[in-house]
């Protein structure tokens, strides 16, 4: 993702991958009769679907085939199961094909991308719901998305995904109560008000990711993160990451490290003890890791209490879709275009994003607002995505390194702060959270990363994705789910296929697993800071709302 957010590919590039193509071919020609098999049976599908004996089908969940008429209309029917139909079959030819792990990752991604692309759901007059907008509005739908279109396409930005007018940060988002109690050049450390008579001893201090904005983790009421952490007695410090300019270009791993271990101070200063309990998320909890690899080589591993690490790899052995289709050159050219610029465009990233998830982040936009000529939703979690930080260059770099040479495994790989890195000797107690739907983290990753660390673990896997995997507040109407254990075998997918199902959010879980290492209680603090670290601004600060 580091790369391609830097290297402009083209459009074309998203659909079209010459040399995966050339290797599923010759595959293809290496076994005729497979190839001979799977079309044949493509062609008896395309004719059971034109005769209505079709009996193939969407897949549960599939939002885009919801409409009533693609099962009352006969020819729409028709349509719906050929096209499943060819997607199933070039599914099987790159299978047919037996390619290395990465010919495939790129093969499936640019055909799925055609194939996402053609989908009869993005064309007027093959969506039903679209048609019946069209006779509903006499086409004024369509003349609205034809404007937004042109508007969208002259300046080469991607559909609108959320309606930005109905948020604030500090309004209706990120609205917890706190205070700013230091800030550097590098960050802000927000400490949260108690809303509880008697806290915890140890702190809690959060490290989110630094290509987003913090406050995914204090969404909104009821369902924020922080507050539900407040909520639970925790004395909560959290750190709001600057938004680096060309003048912050030389911010690295070995900065942000330190920013970790200064806040980290700062918290167990406030809080008058000697240790801190640290929750990391994606992004951060790659920094934090480093850290936590310096303290363990200087012996200071006991100024933390325990870690947590949020839908995070450190292993990026077969890191998914996104490592198939990076390679070296793209990576080193990366590396310097963002030196040139002085940081990455986070708008840039969001592209990237989208394009790991396009029927949900892009093909749904573009029907909703070019087709439906509908104004995109009010929903606080695509705002937070679309308000999108910048990337320092030197922790581009750096990140972009750690990926190609999958650092943090080998002990002693990866320096951070002068000490060489070993993972084994991080020999806290950790508990990690994956998604199982996690398109930017693939869920094995993170989960042989918790493997990489020297301590008691305990892996919960959520069924959801990057975001909702957090975002996942107990609810009576919840239909969230999660696995756990606290002893990771070696195969983490044989596990996942035999392991329990909890029903419900994960968060009384952690909270119960946190309280058990945050000492004893006592009474909460009636201010905010201390004499060292006053209090200087309200939550959520200064940094949040910087450009």
């Amino acid at each position: 993702m580091l790369t391609d957010a830097v290297i402009d590919r083209g459009p074309a590039r998203r659909f079209l991958e010459p040399a995966s193509a050339v290797k599923v071919a010759a595959g293809l020609a290496r076994h005729p009769n497979r190839m001979a098999r799977r079309l044949g049976g493509l062609g008896l599908e395309l004719g059971r679907a034109a005769t209505g004996r079709s009996q193939q089908q969407p897949e549960r969940g599939d939002r885009r085939f919801g409409d009533r008429g693609w099962q009352e209309n006969a020819f729409l029917r028709g349509l719906l199961q050929g096209y499943l139909a060819t997607v199933e079959a070039v599914d099987g030819l790159i299978t047919d094909a037996d390619l290395d792990w990465r010919s495939e990752r790129q093969a499936r991604f640019a055909s799925a991308n055609v194939l996402d692309a053609l989908a009869p759901t993005n064309f007027p007059w093959s969506n039903p719901a679209v048609m019946r907008e069209t006779i509903d509005r006499g086409g004024a739908n369509l003349a609205t998305g034809a404007r937004r279109f042109v508007r969208d396409a002259s300046a080469r930005r991607l559909p609108d995904s959320v309606d930005t007018s109905q948020f604030e940060v500090g309004g209706n988002l990120a609205v917890s109560p706190g205070a700013v109690v230091l800030r550097t050049e590098v960050f802000e450390l927000i400490q949260y008000q108690p809303t509880t008579e008697r806290v915890h001893e140890v702190p809690l201090l959060l490290v989110p990711p630094t290509i987003n904005r913090y406050y995914i983790l204090d969404i909104a009421p009821g369902r924020s993160l922080v507050e539900y952490f407040v909520a639970q007695g925790q004395q909560v410090f959290l750190v709001s990451w600057r938004n680096p300019g060309a003048a912050q270009g030389h911010f690295d791993l070995d900065t942000y490290a330190r920013a970790v271990l200064e806040a980290r101070d700062a918290a167990a200063q406030i809080a008058r003890q000697p240790a801190v309990n640290i929750n990391a998320a994606c992004s951060g909890g790659i920094i934090a890791a480093g850290a936590l690899g310096h303290l363990a080589d200087t012996d200071r591993l006991d100024e933390v209490a325990s870690l947590t690490l949020f839908v995070c790899a450190l292993d990026n052995a077969r890191a998914g879709t996104v490592a198939a289709v990076a390679n070296r050159e793209m990576a080193a050219a990366a590396v310097a275009q963002s030196a040139r610029e002085g940081y990455l465009d986070g708008q840039a990233l969001a592209g990237v994003f989208a394009w790991l998830r396009p029927n949900d982040l892009i093909w749904n936009y573009h029907v909703n607002n070019y087709l439906m000529g509908k104004d995109p939703p009010a929903f606080d979690i695509l705002y937070w995505n679309q308000d999108a930080v910048r990337l320092a260059a030197g922790l581009h770099r750096d990140f972009i390194h750690l990926g190609l040479e999958n650092s943090f495994v080998p002990p002693g790989a990866l320096t951070v702060l002068g000490s060489p890195v070993d993972l084994g000797k991080v020999t806290l107690d950790l508990y990690a959270v994956a998604g199982s739907t996690d398109h930017i983290v693939p869920w094995e990753n993170a989960y042989r990363s918790v493997r990489l660390l020297g301590g008691e673990k305990r892996f919960v896997l959520s069924r959801s994705g990057h975001i909702q995997a957090l975002v996942n507040p107990p609810s009576p109407e919840s239909r969230s789910s999660y696995r756990v254990t606290d002893d990771p075998p070696a195969d983490g997918p044989a596990w996942a296929a035999e392991a329990e199902r909890k029903q419900g959010s994960w968060w009384p879980d952690y909270c119960a697993w946190l309280t058990a290492r945050s000492g004893e209680e006592r009474p909460a603090p009636k201010t905010l800071g201390s004499r060292k670290h006053a209090a200087s601004a309200k939550a959520p600060g200064t940094y949040v709302h910087a450009a």
